[in-house]
């Protein structure tokens, strides 16, 4: 994971239950609970603009954060679930999965696509089509990537991007057992239109050329 551990702070939450959250709620704070780890659950709260901002700015479920509750220990931990309001869709309750840096994890990762500008596809007219975009990884806590970086930079025509020909950070892999495609650059649909005819063309000419051989005959 690039950079460092970004710090997550929340206060402890005193009391547990509809009524202690909806307390919590009217306090402006969202509440959570803090799990796993070999040791009881820890009922948290943090500031609704704090986890809206962080929310708001991406990623939030594919972070690890450095946990922070005054009074506790430092941990590792990781969004498992959000849960957000029916109606306005802003956020309710939250649970964190304390992590060591080596347990393995199941995240969704993002993917960048760069060499754009200089694909030899795309500057005849090609178009990327997008199959994935992100990838599902099984990743060590402590080496979580921001995103996947595939290069168009080489790609003609016709050619596809797949998971084989992405660098993964070691101990990094997908979920999936097989090389599939992320994405792939097809031809303009101009021209693939102009291609199908041409075909349809040679194939009724030939046909044509059967019949009259058969006729002959």
């Amino acid at each position: 994971m690039a950079g460092e551990i970004p710090d997550l702070v929340a206060l402890e939450r005193t009391g547990t239950g509809k009524g202690a959250a909806r307390q919590a709620r009217r306090a402006g704070m969202v509440p959570g609970i803090v799990f796993g780890g070999d040791v009881d659950p820890l009922p948290i709260q943090i500031p609704f603009n704090v986890l809206f901002k962080r929310l708001k700015a991406g990623r939030f479920k594919s972070t690890l954060f450095n946990l922070k509750v005054e009074g506790h220990d430092d941990v590792r931990v990781i969004c498992r679930d959000v849960q957000r309001d029916v109606v306005k869709d802003l956020p309710t309750h939250l649970d964190l999965m304390r992590l060591r840096r080596t347990t393995k994890i199941n995240l969704f990762i993002p993917v960048e696509f760069v060499g754009e500008d200089v694909a030899p596809g795309l500057r005849k007219g090609g178009v990327v089509t997008i199959v994935r975009p992100e990838v599902e990884l099984i990743c060590t806590a402590g080496d979580i990537p921001e995103k996947i970086i595939v290069d168009l930079s080489e790609m003609e025509i016709g050619d596809v991007a797949t998971i084989s020909g992405v660098t993964l950070p070691e101990g990094t892999k997908p979920t999936i057992d097989r090389d599939f495609v992320i994405a792939n650059i097809a031809a303009p649909s101009g021209l693939a239109s102009a291609d199908d005819d041409e075909e349809g063309e040679g194939a009724e000419a030939e046909e044509a050329v059967e019949a009259e051989v058969a006729a002959e005959e």
